[in-house]
């Protein structure tokens, strides 16, 4: 942020020296005092003398006040992030520059930024004197370890005049923004069943053009190669027309994260829901480099990029910004007082969803039903199952014995629906889960002779 230098409006000017004024410090105060006193005792004894110290005592204090409130004005604060969007666990810096755009150098100035208490305590500078036309700058640090929006500012300028006579304070209006973003993990590349996989040897093009009667033309537009121009159908429609070209259709994939408060116990960046969230976030960049078009589902039904190209980040440029706009969406994300996956059944049209990657807390008989009816509308489903009963052991625990618990029956249940399901542990890394989930498709597609493959794999 930055913040010009203006001239005071004047029913500003009024408030402003009576602030001025109360800003005086005890110095100041003292030396107005003691002023007034001898000038009253000056005219009373009749001592030209002692009238002039006094008021040199009396208008000491008040010219630099008046110099003081005149400087506040003639000063320019501007903030700049470095990231703006960090990682949790990751640091950013925050650089601060201020500028004396009068003509008068400055007495001691004291900074102090205003951070939420999450970032660390609030940072205190000191600058000594800045020349005329000169400029100060410093940086500070901020970490935090739990994802959120956090504004920075307003900043405040603490002014003082050489003598120590006033101090005053100004605060500008305006503040920026630090974005923490779930934390990320490099996943490994393995081959995952989809519809389409990414830009791989196995991709569908939106046209297949077979010789010159199945042309489909369109109109020209500025850029196009003129060896592309259709003669035929220039001639019939009147215009210049040029030959579409066949397009590769980007493979598409859907990252469903279950946010239903009931689903999660306990809080905090150990949390299981927080794993949650960094997985999808996890996913969701990995699969994004790999080539695929992807979206962000949640139990509400809400879908992230949103409308446009079937709800599915797009090219490049748009990929990145549905990238930066989803990972923004989980770094403010919250459990939902939804009690059921309806809705993001819902959102899944059919079977040309491609793949679907689902992060699911705990999920009762009805609601396990729901996911296993989501595989049909999928080209390939890998579930992650963090329900109490495992996340609330340590991976070193043994199960209790007497059969088996809800989670297994759930895994079982999702499996049987053609899930590709495993349960998370507290303390697993998803990487390692990320290759388990490749060797259980694997192993179930050799089981089931692997004579359904289409021919449109590819790492992801």
């Amino acid at each position: 942020m930055t913040t010009p230098a203006q001239a005071p409006a004047p029913e500003q000017e009024k408030g402003g020296l009576r602030t001025t004024l109360a800003g005086l410090t005890t110095r100041g105060r003292s030396f107005l005092a003691a002023g007034v006193a001898a000038a009253v005792c000056a005219y009373v004894l009749g001592q030209g003398d002692l009238l002039r110290v006094g008021l040199l005592l009396t208008v000491l204090p008040l010219i630099c006040a008046t110099v003081l409130y005149r400087t506040r004005y003639r000063v320019a604060g501007s903030r700049r992030l470095s990231p703006a969007r960090v990682p949790a666990g990751s640091e950013a810096r925050v650089h601060l520059r201020m500028d004396n755009v009068s003509r008068l150098p400055t007495g001691l100035l004291m900074l102090q930024d205003r951070v939420p208490y999450v970032l660390g305590p609030r940072p205190r500078f000191v600058l000594d004197r800045v020349e005329a036309g000169g400029r100060r700058e410093v940086s500070y640090r901020v970490r935090s370890d739990l994802r959120g929006r956090y504004p920075l500012g307003p900043l405040q300028l603490r002014l003082s005049d050489p003598f120590g006579m006033c101090e005053l304070t100004r605060s500008f209006s305006a503040y920026d923004t630090l974005t923490v973003i779930p934390r990320v993990e490099p996943l490994p590349p393995v081959r995952l069943s989809g519809e389409a996989k990414g830009y791989g040897d196995g991709r569908q093009r939106s046209l297949a053009l077979a010789g010159e009667d199945d042309v489909i033309p369109r109109g020209y537009r500025h850029g196009d190669d003129l060896r592309r121009v259709h003669w035929r159908s220039t001639a019939r429609y009147g215009e210049l027309m040029v030959r579409r070209e066949e397009q590769p259709q980007r493979a598409r994939c859907s990252v469903l994260l279950d946010t239903r408060g009931l689903a999660f116990e306990g809080a905090g960046p150990d949390s299981a829901f927080e794993w949650a969230v960094s997985g999808t976030a996890s996913v969701l960049a990995h699969l994004l480099e790999r080539g695929f078009s992807v979206r962000l589902l949640t139990d509400t039904g809400n879908s992230v990029p949103g409308e446009g190209t079937g709800g599915f980040a797009g090219a490049s440029q748009e990929s990145a910004d549905a990238a930066g706009l989803m990972l923004d969406t989980l770094a403010v994300i919250d459990h939902s007082d939804g009690t059921g996956l309806s809705s993001a059944y819902d959102m899944l049209r059919g079977g040309n969803e491609g793949l679907l990657v689902a992060f699911l807390g705990d999920l009762d008989e009805e609601q396990a039903a729901v996911v296993g009816r989501m595989r049909q509308r999928s080209g390939g489903a890998v579930a992650f199952l963090l329900d109490s009963d495992t996340w609330g052991r340590e991976p070193t625990d043994v199960p209790a014995p007497g059969g088996k618990n809800r989670s297994e029956e759930t895994l079982r249940m999702l499996q049987e629906a053609g899930w590709t399901a495993l349960s998370v542990p507290r303390g697993a890394g998803l990487a390692d889960l990320w290759r388990q989930a490749d060797r259980q498709r694997t192993g179930a597609t050799a089981g089931s002779g692997g004579g359904s493959g289409s021919g449109t794999e590819g790492r992801s």
